[in-house]
């Protein structure tokens, strides 16, 4: 298993626990230095918040890092980020992102690219199953998440 699969698997458990929460499973891993230094997951239901996003929450778990620790980060999403998150991924110059899919949805990574940020995705069977049972099961409260 490679680091970038490692470190999906912790996001694909973030994942999980939104779910398991009765949020939006969607999980985030942020790497400075091959170390985590935080773990989020969509928290937007169980907060009734408008931007508790996977990526958002791990960012706001990072606490205060300083501006050289997020140019050594890699950004973990099982899903593909959207433009709020992608919008703080360049804000902070995180320089790479792993996403486990996107199959299920697709919106920031032209501006990621176009930022200078490596995308990488993985493709992942698990993140895409579990992201396509849940919008089949729940489209509203999907839609909701994603502005539509």
């Amino acid at each position: 298993m490679t680091d970038d699969e490692k470190f999906m698997q912790k996001a694909y458990q973030e994942a999980l626990k939104s779910l398991e929460e009765g949020g939006i499973p969607i999980g985030s891993v942020l790497v400075v230095n091959g170390q985590i230094v935080a773990q989020g997951h969509n928290k937007r239901v169980q907060k009734a918040s408008a931007i508790l996003h996977a990526e958002m929450d791990c960012l706001e778990n990072a606490g205060r890092l300083l501006a050289k620790d997020y140019t050594k980060a890699t950004l973990y999403s099982t899903l593909s980020p959207c433009p709020m998150c992608s919008g703080a991924i360049v804000f902070y110059k995180i320089p790479r992102v792993v996403i486990g899919e996107n199959e299920n949805f697709v919106c920031g990574e032209d501006y990621l690219k176009a930022n200078g940020i490596e995308l990488i995705n993985l493709d992942n069977l698990e993140c895409k199953k579990m992201m396509k049972d849940f919008i089949e099961k729940n489209p509203s409260l999907w839609n909701e998440d994603i502005g539509v």
